[in-house]
């Protein structure tokens, strides 16, 4: 049983009132969904009252299942409630919508352990800073987070063709950046296999 099919049961479980799938679920996701939030914000206690804010809500209207994947659902429905919550803050006021949101995608998620080769981390870092906060959004989700393009479509609100074509430009704006060896090493730190037809393509 794959991890997509295990979270339907627990989420179906938890929706019978079994109290322990819907503590597994909070387990789960609950280090990943603080990992994405903190991409988009620094406030740490506003991050935390989101998450629980979010599993109580769900306990309480016990929602059907999500269409393509628990994670996907819960990562989009974080997503806007920090969003909302971003609104309200005067300091904020120009934060419109999830596109406006400063998306912080750290160099350190792609180094290797020892740091053999700083020079070739330092053109990661600085790559990495002229891309868009959706190009570092989809990127995120799509290797990092191993998402399907179902999943990454779900959570920024795009449809599959685009989400496809945003990480094809995100890959390129990189290639354009790094040499062939430094691309081919940020690619590899992210421990998941990219498609050749991305490379080749472009």
């Amino acid at each position: 049983m794959n991890s997509i099919d295990r979270d339907m049961l627990l989420w179906e479980a938890f929706r019978q009132g079994n109290k322990e799938s819907f503590g597994s679920l909070f387990q789960t996701y609950y280090p990943l969904l603080f990992q994405f939030g903190s991409k988009m914000t620094s406030n740490t206690a506003l991050l935390e009252d989101c998450i629980q804010e979010l599993f109580v809500e769900l306990w309480q209207s016990k929602l059907p299942a999500p269409a393509y994947s628990v994670k996907a659902y819960l990562v989009k429905s974080l997503k806007y409630k920090i969003l909302k919550l971003l609104r309200k803050d005067s300091s904020l006021s120009s934060v419109q919508n999830a596109d406006d949101i400063s998306f912080e995608l750290s160099h350190e998620h792609f180094l290797i352990a020892k740091q053999e080769d700083l020079e070739k981390s330092a053109r990661i870092k600085t790559a990495i800073t002229h891309l868009s906060n959706r190009q570092k959004e989809i990127i995120y989700l799509k290797y990092y987070q191993n998402l399907s393009y179902e999943e990454v479509s779900d959570i920024m609100n795009i449809n599959y063709q685009t989400a496809r074509n945003l990480l094809y430009q995100s890959i390129r704006s990189l290639k354009k950046i790094l040499t062939n060896e430094s691309l081919l090493i940020f690619i590899l730190l992210f421990v998941f296999s990219i498609s050749a037809e991305i490379l080749m393509n472009y």
